[in-house]
């Protein structure tokens, strides 16, 4: 099976210190950024275009045409935002890629500010991570000290000025409007559009904001060439992407693979589900997206496939569970964290996820009430596609999915709790230890430390 894997992103992950320049340069890193600014901006834009590059944060929106939309008679400074809050619950592609090999992502930056006429770029980084925000400085220094950063780069009249900017832990900055609202120094929260930000962005002039994936995927396209880059994928979905797979499978981790892969292959690639264990159901681009059931294994894991499905590929976070796992439980858990997360700017998200959260606890504890399922989906299409961001339409994506497909469960809950359906302990991933034995192991700990 391991055939089914392209390592691009990830080929150097395993090297000694792949974070340092002289290490990435020893693979041929900035090669392609001498490439590049030997070509035309414009002819940059039409490469990535060609190659069908789509972001890789989400939605999937063609990247080179993103870079398109920049007005070229706005008299305003250009920018380019990196979009690296990945706060997405079961979302976990992003930071490996930045801590393991930042100057992929550099080197990107540089590229598409050449391309879309920038001088000024940012990485808005989420603030939980701060290794990851030194392992990016550090990484810039060393762009700095190297000559690809900073004034006429490589001799080739292309200035520009990269600063690494830490969030404070939001969520809703994953937002690419409430994003731009924090690094003015403002409460993350999301605009109201048009003006989309590539007219009125940071600091109201044309902005690009790109996932950190999408951006480091673009050296490889200009050193290689977009038709290698389309000979990986599907017809509409082209080259690898990194996928998260994570949950109730033996080897979760990064599987670097060709868009179009099946959640099947991958699982088997990541040993298969836990022992004497089956699959019942999955998302396929982390808890803000429709979840899905065995029936989907099979499914080509690409844009087109998955929206059929009814679902949405997003950020690729593939989360298994198991048949030990209480559906009502997991879709509370997932709402939960949409309530926290709100911004509170939208009616319809701050009061309606809150109720979202109590109806479903009540059906948790075996105390729901004729009619809960019925209010639940009265709630979410109140909720859905009436707020400023994807936030709320997250938050009621999972419930609407769960009751479609497991709406047993949640009957279930108008007479019995679900941890007695389905107790928690039985899913958890590791084991606990009984308090008996955890004590005398901190006995044993202590008296090492006393002699």
């Amino acid at each position: 099976m391991t055939d089914l894997l392209t390592p691009v992103l990830s080929a150097n992950w395993a090297d000694d210190r792949p974070w340092r320049i002289n290490n990435y340069e020893r693979r041929g890193g900035y090669d392609a950024l001498r490439k590049a600014l030997d070509m035309q901006p414009d002819d940059v834009i039409a490469l990535v275009k060609d190659a069908n590059l789509r972001g890789r944060g989400g939605a999937g929106f063609p990247t080179g045409m993103k870079w398109s939309f920049v007005p070229k008679d706005n008299p305003n400074p250009k920018y380019l935002v990196v979009n690296a809050d990945e706060s997405e619950p079961g979302t976990c592609k992003d930071i490996p890629l930045m801590m393991a090999s930042p100057h992929t992502l550099v080197e990107g930056i540089i590229i598409a500010s050449h391309a879309i006429g920038v001088s000024h770029a940012f990485i808005y980084v989420r603030g939980e991570v701060l290794h990851v925000a030194r392992r990016l400085q550090q990484a810039v220094r060393e762009a700095y000290s190297a000559g690809y950063l900073g004034r006429n780069i490589l001799g080739k009249g292309l200035d520009l000025e990269l600063t690494v900017h830490s969030g404070a832990g939001a969520y809703i900055c994953g937002e690419e409007t409430a994003l731009l609202d924090s690094l003015e120094g403002r409460r993350g929260q999301p605009r109201l559009r048009p003006p989309f930000p590539a007219v009125a962005g940071l600091y109201a002039s044309p902005t690009v904001v790109n996932n950190v994936e999408s951006i480091a995927s673009v050296p490889s396209i200009v050193a290689n060439g977009k038709e290698w880059f389309q000979s990986m994928g599907t017809e509409k979905s082209k080259g690898f992407t990194l996928y998260s797979l994570s949950g109730h499978v033996k080897k979760p981790g990064q599987f670097e693979a060709p868009m179009g892969i099946t959640l099947r292959e991958l699982i088997d690639l990541g040993g298969g589900m836990r022992d004497g264990h089956k699959l019942k159901f999955w998302t396929p681009g982390g808890s803000s997206t429709p979840l899905l059931t065995a029936e989907h294994m099979d499914m080509p894991l690409d844009y087109e496939a998955t929206a059929a499905a009814g679902s949405m590929l997003g950020t690729k976070a593939l989360q298994c569970f198991d048949e030990t796992t209480s559906v009502v439980r997991s879709t509370l858990r997932f709402v939960e964290f949409y309530k926290h997360e709100s911004c509170g700017k939208c009616t319809p998200c701050r009061e309606g996820t809150w109720w979202l959260v109590q109806i479903l606890m009540r059906i948790e504890r075996g105390e729901g009430v004729e009619g809960d399922i019925e209010k639940l989906l009265d709630l979410s299409e109140n909720i859905g596609g009436r707020s400023f961001c994807a936030l709320a339409d997250g938050a009621v994506a999972t419930v609407t999915s769960a009751i479609k497909h497991f709406r047993s469960e949640f009957e279930a809950g108008y007479t019995t709790p679900a941890w007695e359906l389905f107790p928690y302990e039985k899913s958890a991933l590791f084991e606990a230890k009984p308090l008996a034995a955890a004590s005398e192991h901190a006995g044993a700990q202590q008296k090492v430390g006393t002699h």
